[in-house]
């Protein structure tokens, strides 16, 4: 694809460009990371589409540093070792699964997260608030999309549950086949906005993003509805662009999203709660029946869903967790640093 498309039609900020030099911009080519493979980049410019060699040293970095989808670079296509990745906007990242967690990138510079569900058994607080966090961490705006409102009786029930989990959270119902779902997410896909879709597998989100682009680019593969279970279906994430001028990443299905250090992005989802423990007695307490702890309070007057604090302490514990794993391994990696350099330090006095 080499038509020439504006940055500004591929999602440029001007606060990107403070990152850059007046001699850079004269210099090389901005481009927007289309796809990612082990080993190359899909890069979009302002002339044309391509390829570009990812480099060795960019798998020496850490994983939150490595160019991602949505990502955008600097370089001088000609000249090895020039790509530099410029200051994102937003991150979208999860924790990956493993004995030892690292950081597994979903997306970045993303303007709006569609947050899908459906209509039948998948529908599940937890795990939508989980996502919502994630949106909220990133900085990017959250949007609950219910789909398969056709095969359901009970589309105001849901639609109410999802409200209740965030009140300033729009919440759209659609038919994913439906051409209509264009016209009621279309405030999302104006051009050079970038939207992501973030669901668990089966929900209708690799339909939906074939119904936004208007041609089945994408496979899919049906669900049991006796359990709403569904198979993955996009393997890989990749950003295409819409034909309103709105750019949509879908990413895979996935089972579980386990969440990093996404302490602000849960305050938020849970704005009502942390309110509520600002009147506890002391400033630590723990809300585990703690004297004069605040939540505690407000169950027993029933004010407070008791589910709903269960599941708001469940991740604080997780994203604790996730801030002291980050910190133990920096910490290994410093001693680790630390010794390489005694015994290098230990080699050179040897030879002298």
């Amino acid at each position: 694809m080499n038509t020439p498309i504006s940055l500004a039609e591929l999602g440029w900020r001007p606060l990107f460009q403070q990152a850059l030099t007046l001699d850079q911009l004269d210099s090389g080519v901005i481009a927007r990371v289309l796809g990612v493979d082990r080993d190359r980049l899909l890069l979009r410019g302002e002339q044309s589409q391509w390829h570009e060699p990812l480099e060795k040293r960019w798998h020496d970095v850490a994983i939150d540093e490595r160019p991602t989808v949505g990502d955008w670079v600097w370089l001088q296509p000609d000249i090895p070792g020039t790509l530099t990745l410029l200051p994102r906007q937003t991150l979208l990242q999860r924790v990956a699964s493993g004995t030892e967690p690292k950081p597994q990138l979903l997306a970045a510079n993303i303007d709006t997260l569609l947050i899908v569900s459906s209509c039948n058994a998948d529908f599940n607080p937890a795990r939508l608030e989980r996502y919502l966090a994630l949106a909220m961490e990133a900085g990017a705006m959250p949007v609950f999309v219910l789909t398969k409102a056709d095969l359901s009786r009970e589309v105001d029930h849901y639609r109410e549950a999802a409200q209740t989990l965030h009140a300033s959270t729009p919440v759209v119902v659609l038919n994913a086949l439906d051409r209509s779902a264009v016209d009621q997410l279309k405030p999302w896909l104006a051009p050079g906005q970038t939207v992501a879709i973030l669901g668990s597998s089966g929900v209708g989100k690799t339909t939906l993003t074939n119904t936004l682009l208007g041609e089945g680019r994408f496979s899919t593969a049906g669900i049991r509805e006796q359990d709403a279970k569904g198979r993955h279906t996009t393997t890989a994430r990749q950003m295409v662009h819409l034909p309103d001028g709105g750019w949509i990443v879908d990413t895979p299905g996935m089972r579980e999203l386990r969440l990093g250090d996404a302490s602000d992005g849960i305050d938020r989802v849970f704005d009502d709660i942390v309110e509520l423990t600002r009147h506890c007695r002391f400033a630590d307490c723990q809300h585990q029946g703690d004297q004069g702890c605040a939540l505690a309070a407000a169950l027993e007057q029933g004010t407070l869903d008791p589910d709903r604090l269960q599941r708001f302490l469940k991740l604080k514990r997780e994203s604790q967790h996730a801030q002291q794993t980050v910190w133990e391994r920096r910490k290994r990696y410093k001693a680790f640093g630390k010794m390489a350099r005694s015994v290098q330090k230990a080699k050179n006095e040897k030879k002298r």
